[in-house]
């Protein structure tokens, strides 16, 4: 701006002396800044520092850092002792109460999010789950519905974060109902869940054309579930030895296997497995850098690990939508970390059609005339 003249020649734009000091916290300590304070001579442009914009009191750092212990466990009313124990004895407008109001804006973040537009995603995976967690105030253990997808980049990213009733059809379909009416309306190519009848069920009606992949860890546990213990360490090597073998054709003799061996003794096991037969080998036709992403909703587990963590740490939330929004916001805390896909660049071949089988590509030669 200093090239700006008045009609006299004279700059618009100058210094004019500084603002009144302002204490900041940092993560050194107490730091005191006057601002240089600039004036427009025909009041036309007003200026705000990007570096100390107005009111800032407290560094960006200091201002993750909160949401950081808030989420990693620590209770509101320990804030003031933790954050003291790291900023020093200047940790002032720290307290409680500041706590307590910064969880109102991640009520409102979370909101704001819920009605996002969905038009320019285009998810190839989704991985869905039900996580249940124990509030307070409230006599029922709510079902928190998630969604998580992959594009075609790649990249996982958080879609849905809803409040359901247990992990029913009309829950799923509901959330499922809503992300299209945003603009997600092309089917993903696989679908990722768990045994859940409701998620199925509703996939089918909104994305008939996407295919299933039931969760092998959970196929596991629900499997071993039905078995004596004495039994379990073999047959879990059995059942890892199905779903890690390099082709269909090794996976489905280890099932064989598997059903002779223990069909006689323990039908209610070889049924658990039985049942999902059609949806429980699906993911030889993808590419295998992917597998060890689409085989389960690991994804999604060790994500809510840790927000179980933080539920066990405070005995749990106080209300629905204070659980929904921690929930939003450790997930969206945790989605910068989360890996891109091994053979990302495979994606697009499959969006073009390219068949995969035994996680290889299916390469059709031409006939020559």
């Amino acid at each position: 701006m200093k090239n700006k003249k008045d009609d006299k020649g004279h700059r618009r734009i100058v210094r004019n002396g500084y603002l009144p000091e302002r204490e900041i916290q940092t993560g050194i300590g107490k730091m005191f800044i006057k601002k240089p304070r600039v004036k427009d001579k025909v009041n036309e442009i007003s200026f705000s520092s990007t570096i100390l914009p107005r009111y800032m009191r407290r560094t960006p750092s200091i201002d993750a850092l909160i949401p950081a212990l808030y989420l990693k466990g620590i209770s509101t009313n320990n804030f003031p002792e933790a954050l003291t124990a790291i900023l020093g004895d200047g940790a002032k407008g720290l307290s409680s109460t500041n706590i307590v109001r910064l969880k109102s804006f991640w009520e409102e973040e979370y909101k704001y999010w819920l009605k996002r537009d969905l038009s320019d995603k285009d998810y190839v995976y989704i991985w869905a789950d039900g996580i249940y967690f124990n509030i307070r105030l409230d006599k029922d253990r709510p079902c928190i519905l998630v969604i998580m997808g992959a594009t075609k980049e790649g990249k996982k990213e958080l879609i849905a974060v809803h409040d359901g009733f247990r992990e029913s059809t009309l829950s799923w379909k509901e959330v499922i109902l809503d992300l299209k009416r945003r603009g997600f309306s092309k089917s993903p190519l696989l679908a990722v869940g768990d045994g859940a009848l409701g998620f199925w069920k509703a996939l089918e009606e909104e994305f008939p054309k996407t295919k299933k992949q039931k969760c092998w860890v959970h196929k596991t546990a629900n499997i071993l579930d039905k078995m004596p213990k004495r039994v379990q360490p073999y047959a879990k090597s059995l059942i890892h030895a199905m779903y890690k073998s390099t082709t269909k054709k090794e996976a489905l003799s280890v099932y064989n296997t598997f059903l002779k061996l223990y069909s006689e003794r323990y039908e209610r096991a070889c049924k658990c497995l039985v049942k999902d037969f059609d949806n429980i080998f699906t993911f030889y036709d993808f590419p295998m850098q992917h597998w060890q992403h689409i085989r389960s909703t690991n994804v999604i587990e060790s994500t809510f690990a840790t927000i179980r963590h933080r539920t066990r740490q405070t005995k749990g939330c106080g209300s629905r939508t204070a659980t929904l929004s921690m929930v939003y916001k450790l997930a969206k805390s945790a989605e910068k970390c989360w890996l891109r896909l091994k053979g990302y660049n495979l994606i697009e071949k499959m969006i073009q059609g390219i068949t995969f089988k035994d996680g290889e590509e299916i390469i059709i030669e031409e006939k020559t005339a």
